[in-house]
Formats: C-alpha cells, sequence, structure tokens
C-alpha cells in the first residue's frame, strides 16, 4: 500500500467508524456487531501508526482516550451560559407564563423538555468538527475539557449533512442509571464507600485529568441548544430537530423528551406525565424545563441579570416515604469490608417496591439514632440505592433499644476491627472468610484482571462449595476430571474453562497485579507499579517510602501494598501463582530503558523521521516521562517534528516551555 492509497483507506475507515458509531449510540440500531466495528478500529489504528502524517484530532481511535491533563485551561464563554430560574408549582408555572405573553407582543408557544442530572457542557464546532468543550463554570468562564468529551460516544466528532460553519451546541453530560450501579457495586465489593449519586460521578468523573480514564466510565450526552450566528431555524425547536439530522444525540419528540406546547394546561400535562414516568428512564431527571420557542419572542423578551426570561425549570420533588425498619443485617465484601443494610418492610418508592436500603456504616446508624424495629423514612431522590434519612421518633416503641454494631464477621464470627480514621468495620480473617475469598477469586478471574474464558461467579460458587478451590492459585491445579465431576458441567464447558485458565499466563505482569486485588490497587495504579518496580519481588521488599516515590501514589496506597505483602498467606499465594507460570514481571519489551525523563511532562507534536509518535510516546514512558496532550504551565518540553501546528508552538513560547527537535529528543535520551 502507498501512501495515497493509505490515505484513501484512513477517509473510508474514519467515514464508515464515525457512521457506525452513530449507528450505535445514537439511533440504537447498529448494522455491525462489537466484534466487526473493534475490526475496524484497529485496521484504522494500525494505519494511522504507519502513516503519522494522515493525524487527526477526531479520529474514532481517539474515543477511547490517553490524554494526560496538567490542568484545565479556563475560557471565556462566547454566549454566558445562564442559570434558569426554578419553579415547584403549577401556579408558579402559570405565573411565569402570564409574565411571559405581557412580555411581547409575538405569539407565544413553548417547548418542554426534560431537565437532565448532570454536568452542563458547551460544545463548539468548525466547519463540521470537534473543537472544544467547556464546562458551564460560572456562567462566563468555564474549563477546556474536550479531552474528557471526545470520549463521549454520543458526542460526535465530526457532523454530517448541512451544517453551520460554526457553531456552539449545549447540553448535559450524565451518567446512565446501569454504569452507576455497576460501578457502585465494584467499590463496595472492594471496600470503598459507594458514590452518592450519578450527577455528583459525573462532574468528578469529567474532572478526572486522565481522559483513558474518563472513557472507561462509559458517560452519556444529551445535546439540546443551539447557538451562533447563522443557525438555519428560527425556533428552538426547529434547531433542536436540524441538529439530529447532522448526528448529534437530541431529546427525542417521539419518546416525549421534548414537546411544543401551546398553553399551559399542556404544559402541566408534560410536567404530569413525567412526574410518574422519570422512573423508567435510563438516566436521571430532576425536573422539565419550558422555553419559550420563538427566537424573536425570546430575544424581546430578554434576560435579567441572572437568567432568561423566556425560560424556567419546574423542579420535581424528592420523593419519599415511611415505612418499618424490621432488621440490620451485615454484607461481606472482597476485602473484607463490612457494610449495615436496613431491611425493610417492603413499600411502593419511585415506581419500585424497595425491601432494602443502605446504612452506610456505624457513624451513620448512630448519627440517626437508627433502631431495629424503628418508623423510618426512605428517600430515592437522586440516588439509585434507597437510604434512610432520618426516623420518625414520635412512632418509636418505648422499650426500643439502641442498636449494637457487629462486633464479629456474619458469616465466619472473627472479632471485626476497625482502623483509626476508617469508616467502615472489616473482618480480618482473609483467608477463612468465605464471602473474602469467593470475592477475591470472582476479582481474579474479571475481564480486567485475568480475563479467564469459560469462568463467571456461578461456577467459582460451585467449586467453592465442592471444595475443589480455596485461593485463586487452586484454579490451575483443576482437571477435566474435577470440573465434569461439578453438577451441570458438560465436557466442552470444562476444556473452555481449563484453555482459559491455560491462556491466563499470558497475561502481563500489570494485569496480574491488578487480579490480585490488593486494596486500592486499581487498574491504573497497578500499571504504575508494575513499570516503577518492574518484578514482583522488587515490589513486595520496597518500603512505604520507596512507593510513594512512585508517581501519584500516595500514603495510603503505599501502606496497602506494604500490608498485602507482609502477611505470609499473601506471599505464599504469590508463589503458588509463579509456580503455576502466571506472569509476575514485566516483559523485556515493557521495561523502562531508563529514567532520563523522571518527573518530566513532554508533549510530542508533529511528524518525525526516525520514530513514530507512538514510538516517541513509548519511549518518554520508558524514562520514567509522562505524555501530556496539550502544552500547558505543566509541560517541561515540547518535541516538535514536521507539521507541528504554529498553535502548539506559540502557547510553548508564551509560557517559557523548552522546544526540542526529534534529535535533541534523542541525545537528552541517549546521553543520560
Amino acid at each position: 500500500m502507498n501512501t495515497e492509497q493509505a490515505e484513501k483507506k484512513i477517509a473510508a475507515l474514519r467515514k464508515t467508524l464515525h457512521e457506525h458509531n452513530h449507528k450505535y449510540y445514537v439511533e440504537s440500531a447498529p448494522e455491525i456487531s462489537d466484534f466487526e466495528f473493534d475490526r475496524l478500529l484497529e485496521e484504522l489504528a494500525a494505519l494511522e501508526k504507519t502513516y503519522p502524517e494522515f493525524d487527526d484530532p477526531n479520529s474514532p481511535t481517539k474515543r477511547v482516550g490517553g490524554d494526560i491533563t496538567g490542568k484545565f485551561e479556563k475560557v471565556r464563554h462566547t454566549y454566558p451560559m445562564l442559570s434558569l430560574s426554578n419553579t415547584y408549582s403549577t401556579d408558579e408555572i402559570r405565573a411565569w407564563a402570564e409574565r411571559v405573553h405581557k412580555g411581547t407582543d409575538r405569539e407565544v408557544t413553548f417547548v418542554c423538555e426534560l431537565k437532565y442530572d448532570g454536568v452542563a457542557i458547551g460544545i463548539k464546532y468548525v466547519q463540521g468538527l470537534l473543537v472544544q468543550a467547556v464546562t458551564r463554570g460560572d456562567g462566563e468562564t468555564g474549563e477546556d475539557i474536550t479531552a474528557n468529551v471526545k470520549t463521549i460516544r454520543t458526542v460526535p466528532l465530526k457532523l454530517r449533512g448541512d451544517y453551520p460553519e460554526n457553531f456552539e451546541i449545549r447540553g448535559e453530560i450524565f451518567m446512565p442509571l446501569k454504569v452507576f450501579t455497576e460501578m457502585n457495586a465494584a467499590r463496595v465489593d472492594a471496600g470503598d464507600e459507594p458514590y452518592m449519586n450519578p450527577r455528583n460521578t459525573a462532574s468528578g468523573t469529567l474532572k478526572l485529568q486522565d481522559s483513558a480514564a474518563v472513557a472507561a466510565r462509559r458517560l452519556d450526552c444529551m445535546l439540546y441548544g443551539l447557538y451562533g450566528e447563522n443557525l438555519p431555524g428560527e425556533s428552538h425547536l426547529e434547531n433542536v430537530e436540524a441538529a439530529a439530522s447532522w448526528g448529534f444525540k437530541v431529546p427525542s419528540a417521539k419518546e416525549r423528551y421534548i414537546e411544543r406546547c401551546t398553553s399551559v394546561n399542556e404544559i402541566e400535562a408534560f410536567i404530569a406525565h413525567w412526574e410518574t414516568e422519570r422512573r423508567k428512564l435510563p438516566f436521571e431527571i430532576d425536573g422539565v424545563v419550558i422555553k419559550v420557542d420563538s427566537y424573536a419572542a425570546q430575544k424581546s423578551l430578554g434576560f435579567t441579570a441572572k437568567s432568561p426570561r423566556w425560560a424556567t425549570s419546574f423542579k420535581f420533588k424528592a420523593e419519599q416515604v415511611s415505612t418499618q425498619l424490621e432488621k440490620i443485617t451485615f454484607q461481606v465484601g472482597r476485602t473484607g469490608a463490612v457494610t449495615p443494610v436496613a431491611n425493610l418492610k417492603p413499600v411502593l418508592l419511585a415506581g419500585t417496591t424497595v425491601k432494602r436500603a443502605s446504612l452506610h456504616n456505624a457513624d451513620q446508624i448512630e448519627r440517626l439514632d437508627i433502631r431495629e424495629g424503628d418508623s423510618v423514612f426512605v428517600e430515592k431522590g437522586g440516588e439509585i440505592i434507597p437510604k434512610i434519612i432520618g426516623v420518625d421518633f414520635t412512632a418509636r416503641k418505648a422499650e426500643s433499644k439502641p442498636f449494637s454494631y457487629a462486633e464479629n464477621c456474619p458469616e465466619c464470627g472473627t472479632a471485626l476491627v476497625r482502623q483509626e480514621g476508617e469508616a467502615l468495620h472489616y473482618c480480618p480473617n482473609s483467608a477463612g472468610c468465605p464471602p473474602q475469598i469467593k470475592g477475591r477469586i470472582e476479582h481474579f478471574i474479571s475481564r480486567k484482571a485475568m480475563n479467564i474464558d469459560g469462568l463467571g461467579a456461578e461456577t467459582v460458587d460451585r467449586l467453592f462449595d465442592a471444595g475443589l478451590i480455596k485461593d485463586v492459585a487452586g484454579l490451575y491445579a483443576l482437571t477435566a476430571k474435577d470440573l465434569i465431576a461439578l453438577e451441570r458441567m458438560a465436557e466442552k464447558s470444562a476444556e473452555k474453562l481449563l484453555a482459559g485458565l491455560e491462556a491466563s499466563k499470558n497475561v502481563p505482569f500489570e494485569r496480574v497485579l491488578f487480579a490480585l486485588g490488593i486494596r486500592y490497587v486499581g487498574e491504573t495504579v497497578a500499571k504504575k507499579l508494575a513499570r516503577s518496580f518492574e518484578t514482583v519481588d522488587v515490589l513486595a521488599a520496597a518500603t512505604e517510602e520507596e512507593l510513594t516515590e512512585t508517581d501519584e501514589i500516595g500514603a495510603r496506597i503505599a501502606a496497602s501494598v506494604r500490608t498485602f505483602f507482609a502477611e505470609e498467606e499473601n506471599r505464599n499465594l504469590v508463589a503458588a501463582l509463579r509456580d503455576k507460570g502466571l506472569k509476575f514481571a514485566i516483559d523485556a519489551d515493557a521495561k523502562r530503558a531508563g529514567s532520563a525523563l523522571e518527573g518530566k511532562t513532554l508533549v510530542v507534536s508533529g511528524v518525525f523521521l526516525n520514530m513514530s509518535r507512538d514510538a516517541l510516546k513509548a519511549e518518554i514512558e520508558k524514562q520514567g516521562g509522562k505524555v501530556a496532550g496539550g502544552v500547558s504551565s505543566n509541560t517541561d518540553y515540547l518535541v516538535a517534528g514536521d507539521k507541528m501546528g504554529p498553535a502548539k508552538r506559540k502557547k510553548a513560547e508564551s509560557l517559557g516551555v523548552k522546544i526540542i527537535s526529534e534529535d535533541e529528543f534523542l541525545k537528552l535520551v541517549n546521553e543520560a
């Protein structure tokens, strides 16, 4: 394939992938399988690596993230992002509508739409390409989070159809309820406090400095407001419909996410519909937004100092019910974290029957003085898991006694411990407590860890209950005879499981380290530790001081790593897994070549003669440096190649960042 053919192939693949991405994430009508999509994406990534001169910041391959942001630059909004005034009753809606009619001599129709409970965003497009995404901030100035927003699959990187040359579209970024629930389940299992609600979690995610971590959070976005000089329509709804034809995920009229209303009665009907139907949505809303549809009418109505006169929002009240707390029980996670759970007399709340509610920890029970037999107030509001927010003390029985928190593990009877500064109690019997053992094995085999084909949580339970395994090392001692003896285990299933175990011996050290389930050591931390210490023996011998010298490893993580390797049973487990053939050292080609760039942040831009950009970035990481996507005050070097954009050079010069060539970079590395 020559250069001209490669350029055409890359362009064709990008167009195809953009189309399939839209079909899958926006239209929910995929035309190819995930496997086929991934194959096309891999083909494009390989071509882009071979032909870096055809780099495109809006390529579908950028969706996975990877840019590291030193800080988010402040950006002044071209059009201020004002807040809306809030109303809480239909009487207030009627009064607002009357003011609207009095404030303009134009005919008024309204548009009602859902009020998404997320993070407001403004995204600029120039000539059909995404160029910048900025948060609301204080309404006048926000933060540039472009790299993070590009990871959201429902935000188009390149538009289609007849779109304006230069415009901004605004909307809300949110975390789908399914994603939030799965994330919290994983946190509880790991012994961490669950996140409070999807909105705060989405906000925190967008502030992460590693866009790859943002991509993993699977955020979503609904876009619904256009701003610009040459918009196609004369009204809000017209332009929302036009935006859909350009590839944006906009509120669906078919699903009644957006609706034109000609009277207050119709507005009230829309509100009443969603006050009950919102519980069926796959995302959180906290109300309804009502806008004047016509831009001309909007202009004549104008603004107050804080909000537009032509729009308002109706806020739903968080639903709350009273029921009896029948019993408090405890759950044990894989790290030994013991979590209290309120078992309730079943009650209907927000469209579902609630039987259990989170109590978080002993401090929460004591603060609210929660007791078994109490009549308690339960709220869902912005929560996925119902929570108890208070006690009806007027209904408390005279014989009621304060609740005594568990002193022993409900599963194995071991005395619980609570470390200073910790919110949760823990069962220290990691080697003999069944839910901890099963939980560790389930974590070990999970997709992001060892990813063992043919082995799931149900099979782990059966293997453990049959006495065939007592830890993760026991998996590698299983035989076909052991497996076939299990109920509902066919010969082919046994062969698949054994093949999956054998294949897992090729999993790299950083994922094996993550699979061990060391508390606070997630995927990213495991990768940093593996690359810094290179072998498990060196890591196990490292002091807390040596551990905290590693980039982004704090005292809490360091103490947890030291505690893990200080326990003989863990050292024995590592030895047993190594004997079975698992990798406990970085592969030779993944080892750091040195530390010439230790603690340095570099930006790579342009086309290079001797190395591809990916190779340059890999060399930076091997030498202990960090690769950033954009130039900032934290950048130490800008490695400049041919065809580098003038904007990056200008910014580097203005910030006093040292600009070096490819030869200077190689000299810097080789002479260190």
